[in-house]
């Protein structure tokens, strides 16, 4: 079955009634440069031949700070990933050593060490080195959104990504734009907050400190091996997100690349764009904090081109 980006209609959009409904408009012009990265993205995993995903039940309705949950997946979500290969992708093993450096909860504070700072910034050179990074940098210099010098624009990706700030309030610099998106923190031990990332959720699930317990869709979707979108509910050292997007398959840079655009092209404290990428509509949120990210996610609406057939007619 031939990858695709996304298959299955995860998030749903708000019900628009009344005659002067209208649905939002897609962003074009970034639809048409995220489609460029997507098929840059030369480190994407290619499903059933990299990884074996296995999405069994349909997860049931959990309320937030709730662990309390059926679990509707005996087994785990990856049933096979070819870590030799994610191991020889330079910026995923990059990737892979920051995943640690972190306080899992919010409100304590973060300490880091000189070999953390280097970890960080060779992760960084080897993302600007990527097609990916580098067409994502010419976006954005040719918007003025960016400098043309590659030092000064990875000075402002570790700013948007990496510069640690405070989360909760009356603590220390306790989070930062990567740990919350591709690492996740606890809230108050009864909830998951960010944790976007496919690589971390196979790594904790294979080290057993995550639980699957099923996908998350409407009654008619079902997602598939090679979905490369899935809404998952999962706890996380016993406790419990209800549901949470993620990309799967994809590489670090891209996910970066995306939300560094849509971060940079707005100005917002909370952004959402429509894009369609690949066979999928999606909105891409993006929360600001200050001059770094605070919370950045996909949101799927629609897949398969489902959104192309539903207004052709």
């Amino acid at each position: 079955m031939a990858a695709r980006f996304c298959g299955v209609l995860a998030l749903l959009t708000v019900f628009l009634s009344g005659l002067n409904a209208s649905r939002p408009a897609v962003n074009q012009e970034l639809s048409n440069i995220f489609n460029e990265l997507w098929r840059l993205d030369v480190n994407r995993m290619t499903p059933v031949t990299d990884y074996t995903i296995s999405v069994q039940g349909r997860a049931g309705f959990v309320n937030q700070g709730s662990n309390v949950v059926q679990d509707h997946a005996s087994q785990p979500l990856f049933s096979n990933v070819n870590e030799n290969k994610l191991k020889n992708i330079t910026t995923v093993s990059r990737f892979m050593k920051l995943l640690d450096n972190y306080e899992r909860s919010i409100g304590m504070s973060e300490r880091v060490t000189t070999e953390e700072l280097t970890e960080t910034s060779l992760f960084l050179d080897a993302v600007l080195e990527t097609d990916v990074m580098k067409r994502a940098h010419k976006y954005l210099v040719s918007k003025g959104q960016s400098s043309s010098n590659l030092g000064l624009f990875k000075s402002q990706l570790h700013l948007i990504w990496f510069k640690l700030y405070h989360r909760q309030r009356n603590t220390g610099l306790d989070s930062s734009g990567f740990e919350h998106v591709f690492v996740g923190e606890t809230k108050s031990g009864t909830e998951i907050i960010g944790f976007h990332n496919w690589i971390q959720f196979y790594l904790q699930e294979k080290s057993t400190h995550l639980d699957y317990k099923g996908y998350k869709a409407r009654e008619r979707d079902i997602p598939d091996q090679d979905d490369h979108v899935l809404n998952l509910q999962f706890s996380w050292h016993g406790t419990v997100k209800p549901v949470g997007s993620a990309f799967i398959g994809t590489s670090p840079e891209f996910e970066m690349a995306l939300f560094t655009i849509v971060f940079l092209m707005n100005t917002e404290r909370s952004t959402t764009v429509l894009v369609n990428i690949d066979q999928c509509q999606m909105e891409l949120v993006v929360i600001r904090h200050g001059r770094s990210l605070g919370n950045p996610y996909p949101k799927l609406l629609s897949s398969n081109n489902r959104h192309v057939r539903q207004y052709s007619h």
